[in-house]
């Protein structure tokens, strides 16, 4: 087998070095103790969700890790630390790094400058987290405490949970404090700690109020919120001032330690203020986060949707300016998810109103047992904002001013791919505004169509387009047909010939490299997949889910299909320069072969080995495109074949499995037939495909 281009570059990239010394099998058992051998491969029930029969499988051969159960999911070490302790691949880069010794890029003195300086930050703020909680216990704050009691009906094992506070009614308590452990005035300020007025006079900024850390995903204080003790005082509440750790619009409260709950029930639901998310969680339901605003922002929604979340609750204030910001959130999510690169709108929100007009805080204290129930009805949005807007119009509303109230809505009721839906959110519009459902129709044909946003700047010399003959029919990739098991489910087919390694590299840095270069084309191919799926959803959650790493079978294109997607789920900055910040060495150097091959160099390291002549597809790269010719269509084909690969993959592990499961001597039936069904579902997966590539 020829060596890549990577490979005569790097002796071994940073991410196979980290895996080559930290065995999944035993990194695994450390959280999941029953994982036990099983035959070839490593079995339990799966830590991700609720089982009674083991469908958790690592493959110590492989070092990779499937769920053949609910989860429908797998991956290798770095997938497994991800999900099991919610880190991002930085974090999980980062973290499994250090337990291997494995040295990772050093940050530039400008880098680690900057990192220094926003560590101090934090500590400062985790110091005076730990300075307010104190003072919560001191003889001084009896009233206060007997608040927390008597009137928010708070446990004391809660209050410790959250770390909530109390800042003293005095001008200089944390300022005092704080210097005593060696910080200066100037960074007090800059925490949000402290307040310089134009005289120079520094004091404290919060003074006889209850305090609540603010925390961010990661669990680190970088803010506060303080609520006045004295009934007189102005300001009820009031924040953390805006600071390079704290910016509100970016912050979920609650997020920290509602992430895992969150990401197990699928669901989450977003409340205006601090005390509904800590009522909720002292309740039992810990997958309540806060907005901290008066309505929910782009990034604080790609906090949690599509990441941890598929369904999104609005649960805000019955005032009419909680309708109101309720509204304004809707607004948010359909730009942001209509313009994600990924292409993922298939999240569903929902409103929940609180009867009686109370706010979460007050039904939770009284009726937490009817929670669940309320989170269950929300009622969905299209009805929501129907009845919002319909309630404006007068009784005897002009054609003019119903077809406005129309046109005002059409762009958030047609936020949907699915057709069935888009058409009973008009004829539910028709219907309440009076108008014909063909009028309505017109008028949602003639909304603005989905436009994808631009590709991201590349480096100053690009890389030329891909040739229209790329890819020749003799060098495509062998298809799996449908049909690859025998009619005995049970018995395990010959696996079909697999494609020669240096093929399949070059397939998925194709892929990958279209992607990188036009991050929207990724929109494209999982409109595809769903599309396949025809709103199955055994399909869409397992093998007609949407691309990523695991289509991969090179570490370091993994690497970089996980980290192309943290780059399109922030928008602090271009995808690119993204890359170029977050990126070690090894990645980045890929990176630049990827963008900008060189086939000359290439071509001595591949040594003529390739199916494919590469000088020949780089000189006809300089052609003009054959007619008809669409990087997009060809992208898809590539991208799903990369999919069937996958597929079976898995199958041949899923039969294996089931094999193992009919010969051994603690014979499962119900386990027999999870697998069963899973094959079948792959089988239907693979022959929609097929038919999509022809």
């Amino acid at each position: 087998m020829c060596p890549s281009l990577l490979e005569e570059r790097l002796p071994v990239s940073t991410t196979d070095d980290i895996k080559a010394r930290i065995d999944l099998v035993s990194y695994v058992q450390r959280f999941v103790p029953g994982l036990k051998k099983a035959g070839r491969n490593h079995k339990a029930c799966c830590p991700f969700h609720n089982e009674k029969t083991p469908s958790f499988v690592v493959n110590p051969a492989r070092q990779t890790w499937h769920c053949f159960g609910a989860c429908a999911e797998g991956g290798d070490l770095f997938t497994f630390a991800q999900k099991m302790h919610g880190w991002d691949f930085k974090e999980a880069l980062r973290e499994l790094a250090a337990e291997a010794g494995v040295q990772l890029r050093p940050q530039s003195p400008e880098q680690k400058s900057r990192s220094d300086h926003l560590e101090k930050l934090r500590g400062i703020a985790a110091s005076a987290a730990d300075f307010f909680q104190q003072a919560l216990q001191r003889e001084s704050a009896a009233g206060v405490r007997a608040y927390l009691r008597d009137q928010r009906g708070l446990n004391a094992e809660t209050v410790q949970a959250f770390q909530i506070g109390y800042a003293p009614d005095s001008w200089d308590f944390m300022l005092r404090a704080l210097r005593d452990l060696g910080h200066g005035d100037d960074d007090i300020v800059e925490a949000g700690l402290a307040v310089r007025n134009d005289n120079g006079r520094v004091y404290d900024r919060f003074r006889n109020r209850l305090i609540i850390p603010i925390r961010d995903e990661r669990g680190r204080v970088v803010g506060f919120g303080g609520r006045a003790m004295d009934p007189n005082e102005n300001a009820k509440y009031i924040n953390s001032p805006g600071s390079a750790i704290f910016d509100k619009s970016r912050l979920l409260y609650g997020l920290d330690m509602g992430r895992s709950a969150i990401r197990d029930s699928g669901t989450a639901v977003i409340v205006e203020g601090y005390m509904d998310v800590i009522q909720a969680h002292q309740a039992g339901y810990a997958n309540v986060v806060a907005q901290m605003g008066t309505a929910m922002t782009e990034p604080q929604i790609r906090l949690v949707a599509p990441r941890f979340a598929k369904r999104i609750v609005l649960a805000l204030d019955a005032d009419e300016a909680g309708q109101n910001a309720a509204r304004r959130s809707l607004d948010v999510a359909r730009q942001t998810l209509s313009r994600d690169y990924a292409g993922k709108l298939s999240v569903d929100f929902a409103i929940l109103q609180i009867p009686a007009g109370k706010d979460p805080d007050d039904f939770l204290r009284e009726s937490p047992e009817g929670w669940p129930a309320l989170v269950d009805n929300a009622q969905g949005v299209a009805d929501f904002v129907i009845n919002m807007e319909a309630a404006t119009l007068r009784a005897a509303a002009s054609l003019q001013e119903r077809q406005a109230v129309a046109q005002t809505l059409l762009p958030l009721l047609l936020a949907s791919e699915n057709n069935v839906y888009k058409q009973d959110n008009i004829q539910k519009l028709a219907r309440r505004l009076r108008i014909s459902e063909r009028d309505m129709l017109a008028w949602a044909q003639e909304q603005t169509p989905l436009v994808t946003p631009p590709p991201p700047p590349l480096p100053d010399e690009p890389p030329p387009d891909l040739p229209p003959d790329y890819w020749d029919n003799e060098h495509d990739l062998p298809l799996v047909e449908a049909d690859g098991a025998t009619e005995e489910l049970g018995t395990t087919a010959p696996a079909p010939p697999a494609a020669k390694e240096p093929l399949t590299r070059a397939i998925e840095a194709f892929c990958l490299g279209v992607l990188l270069k036009n991050p929207n084309l990724l929109y494209q191919v999982n409109r595809k997949l769903r599309e396949l799926a025809a709103e199955d959803d055994d399909l869409l959650r397992g093998p007609l889910g949407e691309l990523n790493a695991s289509d991969f079978t090179q570490s370091q294109y993994r690497a970089l299909m996980v980290f192309l997607q943290e780059s399109l789920a922030q928008d602090d900055m271009e995808p690119m320069q993204y890359l170029g910040q977050v990126l070690e060495e090894d990645l980045r150097a890929e990176l630049r072969a990827l963008l900008i091959p060189d086939p000359d160099a290439v071509s001595d390291r591949i040594k003529g080995n390739f199916r494919v002549d590469l000088n020949d597809i780089f000189r006809r790269g300089s052609q003009k495109a054959r007619p008809g010719f669409s990087l997009q269509d060809e992208l898809i084909v590539r991208a799903l074949q990369l999919r069937l690969q996958r597929l079976e993959t898995e199958r041949v592990e899923m039969q294996y499995l089931q094999e193992e499961a009919q010969n051994g001597s603690d014979r499962d039936e119900q386990y027999n037939d999870q697998i069963r069904a899973k094959i079948m579902l792959s089988m239907r997966a693979k022959a929609r495909i097929n038919v999509a590539v022809g």
